[in-house]
């Protein structure tokens, strides 16, 4: 498509964002479920585009990692119906009233949620990111234009189109959502910042930083995934390798796999060899530090490394011991990404000085960093994890993807009347009944 196209397909969907924020709840909702349905009626049809995607992928000699995150089955279909229903049974984040508050008699101000207008989402490779994406843009009244991975294509296609026919049955206006094609296409909606909103990247950190480096338009996102495990002094063995493990192989491709593992020095010498041959007989390569090395039977293949800033997405794992809690605190806010980290221990004191100190999205205690994901939050989906310490943070569902007006209801009343010597006093009197 031309510059003009783009810039006309953004044009279109920014006035439809006015009609998608107008529309109440429950036409939101029914097109949602609305959605669900589609995808399932569809299913066979999916997974046969998907199929040609993931031939295509193959030979291209794409990594393992990216075509983990390419396949669909039924399962993961299912799980995005599931999330899709969910997202429709939540409360509407609209129209939310959270300030209200007399300024004088006959002069009160409200502070009242509403949608961002029209975001801009690029993402790789997971097409089941389209439907959640769309999801949530939905609910919450916001006009998208989407674009996936070129390696996706086909599977993308039929999801879009499951969503326009949701939406036609539902009387939602279909211009509020569009679905570009091309890299070059998505690189001159980066140039349309009078129209778009807000541009939200999902994929590889060169994806992430060519994004942020090229539009004058507000991005959302994160450009690293690496995570971090602290195993305490206090660390129960028990929890320690299904925790280890699960955070490691359960997805190792995705953002919130932990990538590199921190050990005190005093429970080392227990854990270090049965923690790494754990990780060895499932085919995760280990790198480390030279005391755990030196830690190691001679016959263990294990790589030393100075590298800690290292994203892996595969089975690959960093393990290094630390003196303290402090350094290993030190250690995660030098070179994590603000992702996601966890302490295993049984000291809870300790745990309030890592939570409060480590500078990150999400602090676990004793749980698999793998559960930082908006529908294991409760949250539906998610359009992506933002890393950023302003709002919004960690996994970004609908809460997220609205911002708020303020509302001023006067009856003649003007700015003069409150300054001077005869100025009238404002009273700033919270409003409990509104």
């Amino acid at each position: 498509m031309s510059v003009k196209e783009i810039a006309e397909i953004a044009r279109k969907a920014k006035l439809a964002s006015s009609q998608i924020a107008a529309l109440d709840n429950e036409k939101r909702s029914s097109a949602l479920i609305a959605y669900g349905e589609e995808i399932k009626k569809n299913q066979e049809k999916i997974l046969a585009a998907n199929k040609k995607d993931l031939d295509n992928a193959q030979s291209q000699s794409i990594s393992k990692a990216l075509l983990d995150r390419l396949k669909l089955d039924s399962s993961k279909l299912g799980s995005v119906v599931s999330g899709i229903n969910q997202i429709a049974k939540m409360q509407d984040p609209l129209g939310k009233i959270d300030l209200a508050r007399e300024l004088d008699h006959g002069l009160e101000l409200f502070r009242i949620s509403c949608p961002i207008g029209l975001i801009g989402v690029v993402f790789e490779s997971r097409p089941d990111a389209l439907p959640q994406i769309a999801s949530l843009c939905l609910k919450s009244g916001n006009a998208i234009i989407l674009k996936g991975g070129s390696e996706a294509e086909h599977s993308n296609k039929i999801l879009f189109d499951c969503l326009l026919k949701a939406c036609r049955k539902s009387e939602i206006p279909t211009d509020a959502f569009a679905l570009l094609e091309s890299r070059s296409e998505f690189g001159e909606l980066l140039k349309a910042d009078e129209y778009v909103d807000l541009i939200i990247p999902r994929g590889s950190n060169e994806l992430v930083r060519s994004i942020q480096e090229n539009t004058n338009i507000k991005v959302l996102g994160h450009a690293d995934g690496v995570c971090h495990i602290y195993i305490d002094s206090s660390a129960d063995w028990d929890k320690v390798a299904p925790i280890v493990i699960d955070a490691k192989i359960q997805y190792p491709a995705a953002c919130n796999a932990v990538e590199t593992v921190l050990m005190h020095k005093d429970i080392a010498p227990q854990m270090v060899t049965g923690l790494c041959h754990a990780l060895k007989q499932r085919n995760v390569e280990i790198k480390c530090d030279k005391k755990v090395k030196d830690m190691l039977p001679a016959e263990f293949d294990a790589q030393i490394t100075d590298q800690w800033h290292t994203e892996y997405g595969d089975l690959t794992v960093a393990v290094k011991i630390v003196d303290s809690i402090d350094e290993a605190i030190e250690h995660i806010n030098k070179f994590g990404s603000g992702h996601t980290e966890c302490m295993l221990g049984e000291d809870r004191d300790l745990f309030e000085k890592f939570f409060t100190q480590v500078n990150s999205a999400g602090i676990y205690l004793n749980a698999s960093t793998r559960f930082a994901d908006g529908y294991r939050y409760g949250f539906g989906a998610e359009v992506g994890i933002s890393t950023s310490n302003m709002h919004p943070r960690g996994p970004v569902g609908i809460e997220g993807l609205v911002t708020y007006k303020y509302k001023l209801i006067g009856n003649g009343q003007i700015v003069s009347d409150y300054v001077g010597k005869e100025a009238r006093s404002f009273s700033h009197k919270d409003l409990t009944n509104n």
